[in-house]
């Protein structure tokens, strides 16, 4: 096959590139040998803090497993510093940008094996190239090959440990590293220790400068002049061009470098902990030995630098790696501090260029106030008054945290044509493990288009506790109201799916959300009277008694509740009787959940439940239909006209009608058909006399009515019909879509209800398109909100 062919069926199999606007104009478009995670994409359009990672410590300086353990623990280091960290390398012959922990274990794996190479900018063609015909390499960038890629991407940070530089008798040998070419061609900022001790220093200076690289050290809390700093030890005898004195200095001299726009990138010299540091002469005596045997073993080129590593490391008795790993976290986190500051510089430029967006008209929910609960009068305490004074919350979540482990059936070559795992026994499966739970992707969702959010929620005293605490962590969300419950179990869901990622069947193990009534009247409580937030979002994980304590607080509070059903058997939780509790679900104006977002199956679960517990036979349930002067079911002909007879028939949007009274609005998600929304309209509403409006107004009040104005249904299309094989995973597709209307009405002036909907289904099809729980392709809604 010729290699016009070879390109051209790589593009028609989808192999990875870009889709969203970079603006580098060296990005090539549709590039089948560079993949940038959707992560990566998605933070460096929206100007969020990324961090540039190299892996040829990983595959040519640490063992396996040891450079897995480090690589992760790096990650995390600029995730808990409030950075994404993007990780490089080559992976079977295709470069990528933001490698996922699957790849990262795959590529260090393969560290010291005969197909896993270093790259540097030279190596990126041969390998790629070598790629499209059959032979595929991994590969482990160096500092030049990871700035070339992070460049592509648009990435502006990079931190990592030791520059390359000149080498000792380079006069001769012309042994340049190629990382100090690089600087002088690829706008990015590196942050590092300097070049290594045993390279010619003043010289790598000298070079620096001739290739137009911009060089200062960081301060580190000394006065005056400071050292170009020796890898191993904060000094080396030669006077740094510049010294930067803190992170923002250096935020402020990237964007002015970048801005300008100059080609050249910037070095970043973070001296090694004083704690770390070995001391100058020391060194130098270990150097010179180690250089001596080198040149004594014949030790030249591409050899020398791996030799002379080995020897100094055993002639200080392995100090240096103790100082290597010191100053590689070390210039992580100064890094990663660099990006945000950069970040925010950016975004507090780009809102004085184009200032703020006004938001659109108003939305109509019913409030759920607190008008028939009275709280006492009781002042705040000092503790109190300090939380009401510190970070706004506009959201609470109340819902469950979990670890999914989603396995994923994949037959071999061989096999059948079926499509689903065969029960009873054995099956093939890619199997993966991330952070879940309905309230945690709500939160995230939250989290992504820019509302302000607090995450209730449990875990247990195990592994699996701690990883999810870390997890959150890492994606930006506080874990200050994470209750931890000794001798449990954190939740934990397995989601077996057939071979198009549709749902064969599902495990969960949710008893810690079981008896937590306690939990919310002693600590989320005081939380939620202090914040007092515009929302609280419960998921229906929460035992029936512990569901009715939040919902009633969120009462008291004077905050709207929306429910999150589910499931079909848990969406029943809301209706159930427990002896001897005072929860009454009222009805409006009274009601205590103003919104809920059931699939078709939880509706009708919902209203089993209701009719069950003798809902519907309640004199203020019959008032409340009567006075739509509408029957309790609706009439056929009018339902059919703003729905379909098939839906008629199922019985969705009569029940929907009959829950109202209760939940005055009422999305249900009924996949590739759209969106029903049922609602009760405020009287005076716009939607009442509006003739754009007439045909889903069912029924309306008498006029001089001050509670009620009429009954709103409309079925909205699907923003996009994804096909089978465009599916990655159902998972969080309901939780994306009530996060993102939760964050809409969360605004000042919100956009009109079925402009959220539209926008919120936009961001249910990103979730369905991603292996993420929730996409964070879905950062780009947040100025539509």
């Amino acid at each position: 096959m010729s290699l016009g062919r070879l390109w051209k069926s790589l593009a028609r199999r989808g192999q990875p590139g870009y889709s969203v606007r970079i603006s580098f104009s060296t990005r090539p478009p549709n590039n089948p040998f560079l993949h940038i995670s959707e992560e990566i994409q998605e933070a460096v359009h929206s100007k969020r803090p990324v961090v540039a990672l190299e892996t040829t410590i990983y595959t040519h300086g640490f063992p396996y497993p040891q450079n897995t353990a480090l690589a992760s623990h790096l990650e995390s280091v600029v995730r808990l510093n409030g950075g994404i960290p993007a990780t490089i390398g080559v992976l079977n012959g295709i470069a990528r940008v933001g490698l996922s922990p699957e790849e990262i274990i795959e590529l260090t794996a393969s560290a010291g094996k005969p197909g896993t190479k270093k790259v540097s900018r030279r190596d990126l063609g041969y390998l790629c190239g070598l790629g499209m015909t059959g032979i595929k390499f991994n590969g482990g960038t160096t500092i030049a090959g990871t700035m070339v890629l992070a460049h592509l991407a648009g990435i502006k940070v990079f931190a990592t440990g030791g520059l390359g530089g000149v080498h000792r008798g380079a006069e001769n040998s012309m042994d340049i590293s190629a990382d100090l070419t690089e600087l002088g061609r690829t706008p990015v900022a590196v942050i590092s220790s300097g070049c290594k001790s045993f390279l010619d220093i003043p010289r790598t200076l000298e070079y620096l400068e001739t290739q137009g690289v911009g060089v200062g050290t960081f301060a580190d809390g000394r006065e005056g002049k400071v050292d170009f700093p020796a890898f191993w030890t904060r000094d080396s005898g030669m006077s740094s061009p510049t010294v930067i004195h803190n992170e923002t200095a250096a935020a402020a001299i990237i964007f002015a470098q970048f801005s300008l726009p100059l080609s050249s990138g910037l070095l970043f010299a973070n001296p090694v902990p004083s704690q770390h540091s070995i001391p100058k002469a020391q060194m130098d005596t270990i150097i010179t030995q180690a250089v001596l045997d080198a040149d004594k073993s014949g030790s030249t080129g591409s050899e020398n630098t791996p030799f002379v590593l080995a020897r100094i490391r055993d002639l200080s008795a392995g100090q240096t790696v103790v100082a290597n790993r010191a100053l590689i976290e070390a210039n992580v986190i100064r890094g990663t501090r660099v990006a945000c500051e950069l970040s925010m510089l950016e975004g507090n430029t780009a809102e004085r260029l184009h200032g703020a967006q006004p938001y659109p008209t108003d939305s109509t929910l019913f409030d759920a106030t607190a008008a028939s609960f009275k709280t006492t009068g009781a002042k705040q305490t000092s503790s109190e008054v300090a939380m009401s004074q510190g970070p706004q919350v506009d959201v609470f979540v109340a819902g469950s945290l979990a670890i999914d482990l989603s396995c994923d059936f994949s037959p071999t070559a061989n096999a059948d044509s079926t499509n689903s795992p065969q029960l009873q026994t054995s099956n093939p499966a890619r199997i993966t493990q991330g952070l879940g739970g309905v309230g945690q992707n709500i939160a995230t969702a939250l989290q992504y288009v820019g509302t302000r959010a607090k995450f209730c929620s449990v875990v247990g005293d195990d592994n699996a506790g701690l990883m999810a605490r870390e997890m959150l962590t890492a994606r930006g969300l506080s874990t200050s109201a994470i209750i931890q419950k000794t001798f449990a179990r954190t939740g934990q869901y397995v989601a077996v799916n057939d071979a198009q990622k549709n749902l064969v069947l599902a495990m969960a193990d949710m008893v810690i959300m079981e008896n937590c009534s306690s939990e919310v009247e002693t600590v989320w409580k005081q939380q939620l009277d202090i914040c007092k937030p515009k929302w609280l979002v419960v998921d229906a994980n929460w035992d029936p008694h512990s569901l009715q304590h939040w919902i009633m607080n969120g009462k008291k509070a004077g905050t709207r509740v929306a429910f999150e059903p589910v499931s079909v058997s848990k969406s029943q939780r809301l209706f159930a009787s427990i002896p001897n509790s005072t929860f009454d679900l009222r009805t409006l104006p009274d009601h205590l959940v103003s919104l809920a977002t059931p699939n078709s199956l939880e509706l009708s679960s919902m209203h089993a439940a209701a009719r069950e517990a003798g809902l519907f036979k309640r004199d203020d349930w019959w008032q409340l239909i009567d006075s739509l002067r509408l029957s309790s079911s609706g009439s056929r002909e009018n339902l059919v006209s703003v729905t379909s007879n098939t839906m008629v028939d199922e019985g969705i949007p009569q029940r929907s009608i009959q829950l109202l009274p209760f939940i005055p609005t009422i999305l249900t998600k009924l996949g590739n058909k759209g969106v029903l929304l049922t609602q009760l309209l405020k009287p005076g509403d716009d939607r009442l006399t509006s003739p754009a409006h007439s045909k889903y107004v069912l029924s309306r009040a008498d006029p001089s009515d001050i509670t009620l104005g009429g009954i709103y249904m409309r079925l909205l299309p699907p923003a996009e019909t994804v096909p089978e094989a465009g599916v990655v995973s159902v998972n969080g597709v309901g939780d994306t879509f009530l996060g993102i209307i939760i964050a809409g009405l969360t605004k000042e002036k919100p956009k009109a209800l079925i402009d959220l909907i539209h926008i919120a289904q936009q961001g249910s099809v990103m979730t369905l398109k991603s292996k993420e729980g929730v996409s964070p392709a879905i950062r780009r809604l947040k100025q539509r909100l």
